[in-house]
Formats: C-alpha cells, sequence, structure tokens
C-alpha cells in the first residue's frame, strides 16, 4: 500500500478534533449521482438543518449549471443569439473562469464549450440513434470551442458567439462538491469528508486525528498495480475514466470518444474543481499529458490498460506525496 501525504498538516485541526465526537453521515441524490457527507457537527448543530443546506445548494447549482434542464442558466445561455452577453450568477462565472484556465494550460483537451459534440454524440440529455457523420461532427466541431468565447471577469459577462453550446459536466460536479464543503465550514463544521459521483474532498480530520482516507480505486485488469491510498486533509481527488459507463469521454479536439488506452486518471488537488477538470483533460491526453501536468504543478496519476498490460504514470507533484516520513506542520 502506498501512502500520499499532504504537504503540510494543520496543527490546528489536530487540535480541535475530540475523540469523543460521533461522526454524522447524511446522503442524497444529485446531478444523476449520489452525495454524500460525513461529517463532526457541532454541539446543538441538527443534522436535519444540514442536510436541508445541503439540498438547496446542490438544488441552486444545478439551476445554474444543468445541461440536462432545459430552464438551467446554461441552457438559456445556450439558447441565446449571436452576439449577446450574459451576466452570469457568481457559481457559473467561477466555474467558466476555472474552466477556460484549465482549457488555456491543456490546450484545450479540457473544454467546457462541447456541449454541441456531447450531444452529437448521445451523452447528454437525448440518446443518439447512430455515430454522427462526418459533416455534421465537422459542423459541431467548427461552432464550438473555447477559444470562441469571451469573458469578462470584471463584471462576469459571457458572450455567446452563435450556435455555442457550453457543457460543464466536466468540472460542475467538483464545483459542487467544494460548494458543500464550503458550506458546512460557514454552519461551523470543520471535520468533514464530503463526495459526488466519487469525487471528494476532505476537510479537518477524523475524531481519532486520522486523516480522510481514500483509496484510488482499480480498475479492472490492472490488479498488479500497488495500491494507492490519499490523506485528504484540506486536498481533493477527483478520477475520470471509462471502465464504468464504457466510452464516454470525449476529445475536445477531435469530438469522437477517446482512443488512448486510458483507463482511469486521478488527480488530487487544492480543490475538487480543479481536481475534476484536470482528471478529465489527462483522461483526453493519456500519458504525453504528464509534461503538462508536470508543468502546471498537478499531482495526477494515468493508469492505461494495452493487451492486458497495465501501466501507470505518475506526475512529480504526486510522487512528491508519497510518503517518506517528511510532513511538516503548521
Amino acid at each position: 500500500m502506498r501512502i500520499a501525504l499532504p504537504a503540510v498538516i494543520s496543527t490546528a485541526a489536530l487540535a480541535a478534533c475530540d475523540p469523543r465526537a460521533i461522526v454524522t453521515a447524511l446522503a442524497g441524490e444529485t446531478m444523476g449521482t449520489c452525495w454524500s457527507v460525513r461529517a463532526v457537527l457541532p454541539a446543538g448543530t441538527a443534522a436535519a438543518d444540514v442536510e436541508a443546506a445541503i439540498v438547496a445548494r446542490l438544488d441552486g447549482i444545478v439551476d445554474q449549471m444543468s445541461h440536462w434542464s432545459p430552464t438551467s442558466a446554461l441552457s438559456r445561455f445556450n439558447r441565446s443569439p449571436a452576439g449577446r452577453w450574459t451576466v452570469l450568477p457568481p457559481d457559473f462565472a467561477h466555474v467558466i473562469a476555472s474552466g477556460l484556465a484549465v482549457a488555456a494550460a491543456t490546450q484545450g483537451a479540457f473544454d467546457p464549450a462541447i456541449g454541441r459534440l456531447v450531444d452529437l454524440s448521445g451523452f447528454g440529455p437525448l440518446p443518439a440513434d447512430a455515430p454522427p457523420t462526418d459533416a455534421a461532427l465537422a459542423a459541431a466541431l467548427a461552432a464550438s470551442g473555447w477559444r470562441r468565447l469571451d469573458y469578462s471577469a470584471g463584471d462576469r459577462r459571457l458572450r455567446q458567439p452563435g450556435g455555442l453550446s457550453l457543457d460543464l459536466s466536466g468540472i460542475a460536479k467538483g464545483f459542487a462538491v467544494d460548494a458543500v464543503a464550503d458550506l458546512l465550514a460557514s454552519l461551523g463544521i470543520r471535520h468533514a469528508l464530503v463526495e459526488i459521483g466519487g469525487e471528494l474532498v476532505g476537510r479537518g480530520v477524523r475524531p481519532d486525528g486520522e486523516p480522510w482516507w481514500v483509496d484510488l480505486e482499480v480498475p479492472p485488469g490492472c490488479d498488479t498495480l500497488a495500491p494507492l491510498r490519499i490523506a485528504l486533509h484540506g486536498l481533493a481527488v477527483a478520477t475520470s475514466g471509462d471502465y464504468r459507463r464504457g466510452a464516454h469521454t470525449l476529445d475536445p479536439r477531435t469530438g469522437r470518444s477517446t482512443c488512448n488506452h486510458v483507463v482511469s486518471a486521478s488527480v488530487v488537488h487544492g480543490d475538487a474543481l480543479g481536481a475534476d477538470a484536470w482528471a478529465t483533460a489527462l483522461t483526453v491526453m493519456g500519458p504525453e499529458g504528464i509534461a503538462t501536468a508536470a508543468a502546471a504543478g498537478i499531482a495526477g496519476r494515468i493508469v492505461t490498460l494495452r493487451d492486458g498490460t497495465p501501466c501507470e504514470y505518475l506526475t512529480p507533484a504526486l510522487a512528491a506525496m508519497l510518503d517518506d516520513g517528511s510532513v511538516s506542520a503548521r
């Protein structure tokens, strides 16, 4: 078992933990998947009130950024005429700004503007009867792409260039994980593990002083790889891969499903939004993306499976997290 540790351990979090505390478990459904929270609630805090606050926060995010809801702010932007500027709600604006930054860093391997490609491939709200024709794919590619977007950060305005469709499936879930963790913090909940659809963020520590331990899932056929356990202490982790739902990851640069033998890509990051977007990008880029991630300081792992042989690629930042007995405190 390999252990990946954070660079620092918060002495304040350790001092605040109570070994007698009870971990409360909450769960529900959102974004076509499930969410769960394990948290140490302050005295006098009702679990039902926390759950209601979480549900309201998640519903608000869906109302803004769902590609599946025709009434969401995202869907309304997608239908807006060419040249119209839309003032985005703060959450939506934050996700767009972050998504555009990752798109630039990955040369478009992650792209928030591939809604038409997603729909054409049948990965959106409506299934596709057949694979897209070359002509249909070329038309969708011409209307897509992050470089066609104009975003004014100062006043949160986004311009519809005409026919462009956003899809934030590769980043919005990560943002939702962060948003729930921040919500819990605002309620005085310092120690919690938040998960949505397999993407997680850990804040504080467990009552026994241990971090929130999470094991990276081993894809089928890759059992010879050494297990990797992450200490989610002020960190988030996201994994992208096609081994659960089939080949559903699109390369935004071609509009076609990826075919680079990647079965899993995981990223450990300071926030789940960044982990989500970068895991998606690494799934698209494959092992060649390790250099791009390394240049950005990303702690990532790619697992490939070719002719039954698994291979693992770690970025220097993740390799540096592997336990060597030297963890500083603050």
